[in-house]
């Protein structure tokens, strides 16, 4: 689907979790009776930064690209925006609030803005105007249910019973879920980078975004030798890892000979790239189309939301074209669904390794255990396997009398207590992948 408009549905935080994150900020810090005038303004102040998607030209399609979280997302830009909304909104709550009240709830509820939008993949410039660095933490989706109705619920009963401690709760509550979010990012960027590990690359560029709606389901990228390489981390108790594909990365001069170096589009193409991060790739459907490889619907696919799309048959000062795709098909939500069963993921290789290894352990141990106590009964028997080697397993032959036994339930506790260990000791270390 064509768009020359702001897609800004697929770039934000959605404004629901914005204003009930504004609102909830805004109502730890006064008393009962002013809880829901407070969370109004707070509400109010929480979505208003992006009133810079009016920033857009019918002529440059990537005007918008370049201004959105810019300046009113920035941390300089806090006191400003809250005054700006504190100055229209004072009337409706002059009987309850005085101005500098009203000033603090916005204050509280614009600045948690720019922060929660620092926290999606999308990159928000926080340091405005000495920096045009886009600061993106990558711990949480757009759109997360998870994170958002819990929030909304308690800042409505908050301001419903007019009870300060629900307000705490649900700014305890956002809190937890985006440091849960950091630990998730972490461990789908150490598997990523196992993973690169295990095909023999030295990943370039890596980065790991949450899947859309949750926090199980990451999309990792990572560039080797002039391609990149996207696939799925499940990262559940275990990490497992849902394989993906590769693409050659963008070449203009490769991809594009017939392109002028002076045009507005090759302008344009290095505009998007650095709105993009460097992460640009041919569209292996539209051979004009440069999309953007850090966002997809099912995450281990090629599949991108969004790009720009060149003419050769274009004059020197014409723009490229804004292309956005909006639809969800079918075939879509069903691969994701079976990323998040886990039905398409394998473990790691050296995490299957290492738990076998420990696997095998506790089977000897329990192997010895059971020899010491019912020597007499045991026999050795051979079991049929891949290997044309036979291999022989010890097994009871009364298992019912050595059920009984004290002895008995205690080796079963402790074989439960190894295959715990061998499940912990596959998490991947915390820390964050060597790039």
């Amino acid at each position: 689907m064509r768009a020359d408009h702001p897609p800004i549905g697929n770039f934000d935080m959605d404004p629901i979790s914005q204003g009930a994150l504004g609102a909830v900020a805004s109502q730890v810090v006064p008393r009962r009776e002013k809880l829901r005038a407070v969370a109004f303004l707070g509400c109010i102040a929480g979505m208003a930064p992006d009133l810079d998607v009016f920033i857009s030209s019918s002529s440059d399609p990537l005007l918008f690209l370049e201004y959105h979280r810019q300046f009113t997302h920035a941390l300089l830009f806090i006191p400003v925006g809250a005054a700006l909304v504190a100055l229209p909104l004072h009337p409706f709550v002059r009987r309850t609030l005085q101005p500098r009240q009203t000033y603090l709830a916005c204050l509280l509820g614009y600045a948690t803005h720019g922060l929660l939008d620092a926290c999606t993949s999308y990159g928000t410039q926080l340091l405005w105007p000495f920096s045009d660095d886009r600061v993106a933490w990558n711990n949480v989706s757009i759109v997360d249910p998870l994170f958002t109705l819990p929030l909304l619920c308690l800042v409505i009963l908050a301001a419903v019973l007019r009870r300060r401690a629900l307000a705490v709760a649900g700014l305890s509550w956002a809190i937890g879920y985006l440091l849960l979010g950091v630990v998730q990012h972490q461990r789908a960027e150490a598997a990523g980078a196992q993973l690169a590990a295990e095909r023999g690359h030295q990943p370039h560029h890596l980065s790991a975004k949450a899947g859309f709606a949750n926090l199980l389901v990451w999309k990792v990228v990572y560039e080797h030798g002039g391609r990149f390489y996207v696939d799925g981390i499940r990262v559940g108790l275990a990490v497992t890892v849902c394989p993906g594909a590769g693409i050659a990365r963008l070449d203009v001069r490769r991809d594009f000979p017939w392109l002028d170096p002076d045009s507005r589009q090759a302008r344009d193409v290095e505009r998007f790239r650095r709105f993009s991060d460097g992460y640009l790739a041919v569209d292996p459907r539209m051979p004009n189309r440069i999309v953007d490889m850090r966002y997809s619907m099912v995450p281990n696919t090629i599949d991108p939301l969004w790009g720009i799309e060149l003419d050769p048959e274009a004059p020197p000062d014409r723009h490229v074209r804004y292309v956005e795709v909006q639809e969800s098909r079918p075939e879509q939500r069903g691969l994701y669904w079976r990323l998040l069963t886990g039905e398409d993921c394998r473990a790691l290789d050296s995490m299957r390794a290492g738990a076998k290894a420990l696997s095998s352990t506790a089977q000897g141990r329990w192997s010895d255990v059971a020899k010491g106590e019912q020597a007499s009964r045991i026999v050795r028997r051979p079991v049929v396997r891949q290997s044309r080697r036979p291999v022989y397993q010890t097994s009871i032959s009364r298992p019912d009398t050595l059920e009984n036994s004290p002895t008995f339930r205690v080796m079963r506790t402790c074989e439960l207590a190894m295959a715990i260990e061998a499940i912990m000791r596959s998490f991947p270390p915390m820390g964050r992948p060597s790039r």
